[in-house]
């Protein structure tokens, strides 16, 4: 069957991350997490007090960033490596949500870390979900989906993923953050989520992950049917 690229874009807090790494493993391919990569530049950024201000020095420390993604061998989970370090759960903070996107709005952050992307996906096989996947980082991917759901409904579900985690944040801040990174994401001048013209839209409001995952499943699956019948 005919391996093709997955790009998977959409605002925050809408199951990105968890609907890429279902369809990764189902479908045997590599799992790319671009939001994990701008969440672990940041936090290097705050670890050495560089402002998002200071463009020279943001642009010097890029070059000491090395990202790795590692499957930890006790739960079989992916997890993010900052220059050989297990960042997987700092970056996951109230804190990093509240810097990345004006890190990520950068122009070259964000060619820094789309040149990672596409050499990751070069040999096809690969699930990448982010902002910006299928109109920059894959704009020729053969799938690509556009994740969205109500501001309200994606805060509550990520305070009570940060609720889980310990993470003393109130709803209102975890809200007023979703807005925010809505605002930043969509307005900035490089790389700004927008639903690329060819992809298909999954408003996950009202439906489980479950119904998401089928949904998605069956878009990924018609698609490999259909390019491998042509090639044949």
């Amino acid at each position: 069957m005919k391996r093709i690229t997955i790009a998977i874009d959409g605002y925050s807090s809408c199951g990105k991350s968890t609907l890429a790494k279902q369809l990764a493993k189902e479908l045997g391919y590599t799992y790319i997490d671009s939001g994990a990569m701008y969440r672990a530049a940041t936090l290097y950024m705050l670890e050495n007090d560089i402002s998002p201000e200071n463009i020279p020095a943001v642009v010097d420390a890029l070059r000491h960033i090395k990202i790795e993604f590692r499957i930890n061998p006790v739960n079989g989970q992916q997890e993010t490596y900052l220059n050989e370090g297990n960042v997987e759960r700092e970056i996951r903070s109230m804190q990093i949500s509240n810097l990345v996107s004006p890190m990520s709005a950068i122009a070259e952050v964000r060619a820094a870390m789309v040149a990672q992307q596409q050499e990751l996906g070069k040999a096809k096989g690969v699930v990448m979900d982010g902002r910006d996947i299928g109109t920059v980082v894959f704009p020729d991917a053969e799938l690509k989906l556009f994740m969205t759901a109500k501001p309200r409904i994606r805060a509550q579900r990520r305070f009570e993923e940060l609720m889980a985690k310990g993470d003393g944040s109130s709803f209102e801040e975890v809200y007023q953050n979703v807005l925010s990174r809505d605002l930043i994401d969509t307005t900035r001048k490089v790389g700004p989520l927008v639903k690329a013209t060819n992809a298909i839209e999954i408003d996950n409001s009202h439906i489980t992950r479950e119904e998401q995952y089928n949904l998605a499943l069956n878009y990924a699956l018609q698609t490999i049917h259909q390019l491998s019948a042509k090639a044949d």
